[in-house]
């Protein structure tokens, strides 16, 4: 029996790890909704971060921003709607604020946004996709190759984040990206 579960043990814990890339990359996709807060709720701010992101009121003005910037284009406007919640705190309001600075050609104000949503979440694909996405858009290839192993550690690199720089990175210098 001892021998049995000396077998069975490592053959379990290599397919659960195995298995996170595969839940971690459908959990890190984008979408017109933000992530849930972190369980972390020691402090007040944690606490505000968690109702406001979880209120419906919150839920539909996020949505109608996402729409704004992915269905209109309106990436000023989705500026405007984005910062009326008073959460760039919120890694997936920073992120598509630093999206539409960068859609715009801000690319300073777009830096300040992708570091205040890797602030909020370290791990949060999308702004390591978009903040590769800029990188590129800067000239600098090597730090868009670092943005573009980030996501492969986090996403896999069956993930569309990581196809999606991966892509980018393999345009020619100077090469005008569609994303």
């Amino acid at each position: 029996m001892r021998k049995l579960s000396m077998l069975l043990v490592p053959g379990l814990v290599s397919m659960a790890l195995a298995a996170g890339p595969v839940l971690t990359s459908a959990y890190a996709a984008g979408s017109d909704e933000p992530s849930p807060p972190k369980s972390d709720t020691s402090t007040k701010k944690s606490k505000k971060k968690s109702s406001s992101v979880s209120d419906p009121k919150f839920l539909a003005a996020y949505r109608t921003a996402y729409t704004t910037i992915y269905d209109g284009h309106d990436y000023t406007g989705a500026i405007d709607q984005l910062k009326s919640l008073k959460r760039d705190d919120v890694a997936d309001v920073a992120n598509l604020i630093g999206y539409s600075y960068r859609k715009l050609g801000d690319y300073q104000s777009s830096k300040v946004y992708y570091e205040l949503a890797l602030k909020d979440d370290p791990n949060h694909v999308r702004t390591w996709q978009y903040y590769g996405l800029w990188q590129l858009e800067q000239g600098n290839r090597e730090q868009a190759q670092y943005h573009l192993n980030k996501i492969a550690s986090l996403a896999g690199t069956d993930s569309s984040e990581y196809r999606s720089l991966a892509a980018a990175l393999d345009k020619p210098t100077g090469a005008t990206l569609v994303y």
